[in-house]
């Protein structure tokens, strides 16, 4: 069982990544806004959509990490100043590796003009109903920089299958090939 957490700020393509790898390995994507597109509707961006959103999440991986499939992706947005974020990250890890699977970590990122650009792509907005309002997407996605730092700083990820690519002149499916290469995955 492999799992590969696909990270990195908002529009700086995880999804369209994860499109691409999942297409070459087979591994199943599992991105973010597949809870938040269901919840959101119901219950707005609030704290209870996070909570049910995460309890979701939280059985999915434990249900999948246990199952006979190959392996997952999982995309999201990790705020390297939220110890919140942090345990996430170790829970979903731990979730998988005590089921006898690998865990790989690659972080995205990208100038941001190439991102608010990303922000507007088509299959961005056909997957993503909450971000059809692209002029509130763009001031979340810019207020977001003042408030939480969404890259991680050199040598603060410390694990052994650890990948970072900027991707801001890169398409979707070189990144994958790159990811696809660096992990032998198949």
């Amino acid at each position: 069982m492999k799992l590969v957490l696909l990270f990195g700020p908002q529009a700086v393509g995880k999804m369209t990544v994860g499109q691409a790898l999942e297409k070459t390995t087979g591994l199943k994507l599992f991105h973010n806004h597949m809870t938040i597109e269901l919840l959101a509707p119901l219950f707005g961006f609030s704290d209870e959509m996070w909570r049910l959103s995460n309890s979701m999440r939280k059985e999915i991986f434990e249900a999948f990490s246990k199952s006979e499939n190959d392996g997952m992706i999982f995309t999201f947005v990790w705020a390297f100043n939220q110890k919140e974020d942090w345990k996430m990250v170790d829970d979903i890890a731990g979730i998988f590796e005590s089921n006898g699977g690998e865990v790989y970590f690659v972080e995205l990122e990208a100038e941001l003009e190439e991102r608010l650009r990303r922000n507007k792509t088509p299959n961005r907005l056909e997957q993503k109903p909450s971000k059809r309002n692209v002029e509130q997407s763009e001031k979340r996605l810019l207020s977001s920089l003042d408030e939480l730092r969404l890259s991680s700083e050199d040598g603060e990820i410390e694990r052994k299958n650890y990948l970072k690519i900027d991707n801001t002149h890169l398409e979707a499916d070189e990144v994958a090939e790159a990811i696809r290469t660096e992990f032998q995955l198949t």
